[in-house]
């Protein structure tokens, strides 16, 4: 454990981004496997709806931090084109 008063302050600081990084990462997550299965359903209209919801999540992600941009425009990428082949 830390001695360091400014130390003890960025611990806590780092558990609560932490927590709020889990939370947006597994949000993002979730509606990207909804997505998926809408996908592999081929149902049209759940696509419509499922994959601009996803793409907003993982752009939110990117934009917060918590996954890199390249790591977004890959997963917006593989979502797209399975989308497309429908």
């Amino acid at each position: 454990m830390a001695n360091i008063k400014s130390q003890k302050k960025r611990n806590l600081t780092s558990e609560i981004c932490r927590q709020r990084n889990a939370s947006v990462r597994s949000r993002m997550k979730t509606v990207m496997k909804q997505a998926l299965a809408a996908i592999e359903e081929k149902d049209k209209d759940a696509v419509a709806k499922t994959l601009p919801v996803a793409i907003s999540a993982i752009d939110r992600a990117a934009q917060k931090g918590v996954i890199h941009r390249n790591s977004a425009a890959r997963k917006k990428s593989e979502l797209q084109s399975h989308a497309a082949a429908l």
